[in-house]
């Protein structure tokens, strides 16, 4: 593991702790580039984008047709179904700014999931830690080049 690549690359994101522990976790660090970091965020991201669908979709079981969780439902199938499966595709094909410019709008929308409940919800913690975790991404994926 090259860890003082990680830690440069950290640095450079808002929370630190999490970029370094999200990255370390991940077996593919050892010997990763930066290249390879971009990709193990990203595929964090993506994690907490399907915990929180599957959160979503539990909700729904019990509360069919509850106008928030449809909306939620469908910013988080946006963020695992284009934002990081293209962002992933686009950056194993050696083009960077999609992935930049997805990994800008992940938290976007789990901050639209969070406000079309008008309050707290059940789905808040998750949204919060999406947030989180796609910003660390998106400061990552700006260190690619362009």
């Amino acid at each position: 593991m090259d860890a003082k690549l990680i830690d440069q690359t950290c640095r450079k994101t808002p929370n630190y702790n999490l970029c370094v522990q999200s990255i370390k976790l991940d077996r593919r660090s050892s010997g990763a580039d930066l290249v390879g970091l971009a990709i193990i965020i990203i595929d964090a991201v993506g994690h907490k984008a399907t915990i929180t669908m599957n959160k979503i979709n539990a909700l729904l079981k019990q509360t069919p047709g509850n106008q928030a969780l449809v909306d939620c439902s469908n910013e988080y199938a946006q963020i695992i179904d284009d934002f990081v499966a293209t962002s992933k595709f686009t950056i194993n094909a050696g083009s960077y700014s999609l992935a930049k410019a997805y990994m800008k709008l992940a938290p976007k929308n789990a901050l639209s999931c969070e406000q079309s409940f008008k309050g707290r919800s059940a789905l808040t913690n998750l949204n919060n830690d999406l947030i989180k975790v796609a910003n660390v991404a998106e400061a990552v994926a700006v260190q690619l080049p362009n």
